[in-house]
C-alpha cells in the first residue's frame, strides 16, 4: 500500500491544501492519504490568537470530509504527542504503524527547499519519500535540482509534483481576509461555517441574523458531507412546494436549510441538548434517537440562530407529523419525504400527489412510514398515527 503523510497548522485548511492533497493521491497513486495537523510546529509559533489545535482539527476534519474522496482522512497523531510536532517522529510513528508500507511525505515549495535544514532529516528520508508541490513554472527547475540534491545526499527518492493551474492562496493571507469578511471563496462551504459559528479568526458574526448563504454553511458545518444533497433537495422543494401552496417561500428555505442540522449527534448528546432546553421526552423518544434530531434541531434553530416560530414548529415535526399541522409544517414534511435525491418505490407518484393535493400527500406519507415501521417490527410515534387519523377525518 502507499500511504500519502500531508502535514500542517491547517490554520484554516483551505482549498489550496485540499486541492493539492486530491492531486497528490491520483498523480502518487496512493492508496491513503493522512491529513495531519500540527500541535506546537517547530519552525514557527502559531500567531496569536490561533484556533486551538481542537478547532483546526475540526476544521480539517469537515475539509476533508467534504472532498468526498474515501482516501483521504485526518489524523490526531501529534495533537494527541506532547511537546514539539517534528515530522521526523511523526514519520516513524506512521512506519511502525505500516511498516510494509511506502510512505510519501508531502509538502509545500518552501518546505522542500529546506527539508535538509529541519530536524534529523536522515530519519524521515530514511521511512518515506518525498513530494514537493511546484505551483509555478519558475519553480521547476529549482525543485528538480533539490530532489536530485536530495537524493545525492541522502539517498532519497523525492519527486516534484506540478500544480501550475491551482489559485495560491497562504493561510497567513487567508487569516487578514477574513479579518475583512473576504476570502470565503478559499474555504469550503462547512469550514466558513464553522468558523462563523465558533467566531475564529476576528469574526464576530451575529448567528441569530444571518444572511442564507451563512445560515447554510453554519447547516453544513454540523452534519456529514454524505448528508447536503439531501439537505439542498429538501430545501429546494420546500420553497417549490411553498410557492405551489402560498406558504413564505423564505421560511420554508430557512426550514429546509436547518431540519436536518443535529442529525448525526448521538444519543447522549441529542439527550444532552433536550435537557438544555427543557424539551420534553415520551417513553419512545427517551430511547429512539431517530425521532430526536427533529426536536433538537428546531431547539437550535430557535435559540442559536434566533428562527421564528414557524419555523422552529415545521423542523420540530417534520419527523413525525402532528393532528392539524400548519401550511408550513406540511411543506417542510413532503419536503423531506420527496426530494430529488429520495429513491422508493411509490416516490413518483407521492411527488405528482405533493403538488396537485397537499394534504393527501401528507396523509400517504404518514401512512407509508407506519407501514414501513411496522414491516421492520419498529414502534410507531403516536404523532405519526394522529397525523394520519386527523387527515383521513377532514
Amino acid at each position: 500500500m502507499r500511504i500519502g503523510i500531508y502535514g500542517g497548522t491547517f490554520n484554516p485548511p483551505h482549498q489550496g491544501h485540499l486541492l493539492a492533497a486530491r492531486f497528490a493521491l491520483e498523480a502518487l497513486e496512493l492508496d491513503r492519504l493522512f491529513l495531519i495537523p500540527t500541535a506546537e510546529p517547530p519552525h514557527k509559533e502559531l500567531p496569536p490568537g490561533s484556533p486551538t489545535p481542537a478547532d483546526r482539527l475540526a476544521m480539517t476534519v469537515i475539509a476533508a470530509d467534504n472532498l468526498f474522496c474515501p482516501g483521504i482522512s485526518v489524523s490526531d497523531l501529534e495533537l494527541r504527542r506532547s511537546g514539539l510536532s517534528y515530522t521526523a517522529d511523526t514519520i516513524e510513528a506512521i512506519h511502525r504503524q505500516y511498516p510494509q508500507d511506502e510512505l510519501w511525505l508531502l509538502m509545500g515549495a518552501d518546505m522542500f527547499l529546506s527539508i535538509q535544514n529541519w530536524h534529523e532529516p536522515e530519519r524521515i528520508m530514511a521511512a518515506a519519500h518525498l513530494a514537493g508541490f511546484a505551483r509555478a513554472a519558475d519553480q521547476e527547475d529549482v525543485l528538480d535540482q533539490q530532489a536530485d540534491w536530495l537524493q545525492a545526499k541522502y539517498g532519497a527518492k523525492a519527486q516534484v509534483l506540478r500544480l501550475y493551474d491551482m489559485a495560491e492562496i497562504s493561510s497567513t493571507q487567508l487569516r487578514e481576509l477574513l479579518l475583512r469578511d473576504e476570502g470565503w471563496e478559499y474555504l469550503a462551504a462547512p469550514v466558513r461555517g464553522y468558523i462563523l459559528m465558533h467566531g475564529l479568526y476576528g469574526t464576530h458574526a451575529d448567528l441569530k441574523h444571518l444572511n442564507v448563504e451563512d445560515l447554510r454553511a453554519c447547516s453544513y458545518s454540523m452534519v456529514k458531507a454524505k448528508r447536503l444533497a439531501h439537505i439542498r433537495g429538501t430545501e429546494e422543494e420546500a420553497v417549490r412546494l411553498a410557492r405551489r401552496w402560498g406558504a413564505d417561500e423564505e421560511q420554508a428555505r430557512k426550514a429546509g436549510i436547518l431540519h436536518d442540522c443535529t442529525k448525526y449527534l448521538d444519543l447522549e448528546e441529542q439527550l444532552q441538548l433536550c435537557e438544555k432546553y427543557g424539551i420534553v421526552l415520551d417513553e419512545l423518544e427517551q430511547k429512539a434517537v431517530k425521532l430526536l434530531h427533529a426536536k433538537t434541531g428546531a431547539a437550535i434553530a430557535r435559540h442559536v440562530f434566533g428562527m421564528p416560530e414557524a419555523i422552529c414548529s415545521a423542523i420540530f415535526w417534520h419527523t413525525t407529523g402532528r393532528a392539524d399541522m400548519t401550511l408550513l409544517e406540511k411543506v417542510l414534511y413532503m419536503a423531506d419525504y420527496v426530494e430529488p435525491n429520495r429513491r422508493f418505490e411509490e416516490v413518483e407518484e407521492l411527488r405528482r400527489l405533493a403538488y396537485s393535493d397537499l394534504d393527501a400527500a401528507v396523509l400517504r406519507g404518514c401512512e407509508l412510514s407506519i407501514a414501513d415501521m411496522a414491516e421492520r417490527g419498529q414502534p410507531v410515534h403516536r404523532n405519526t398515527r394522529e397525523a394520519r387519523d386527523w387527515l383521513r377525518e377532514h
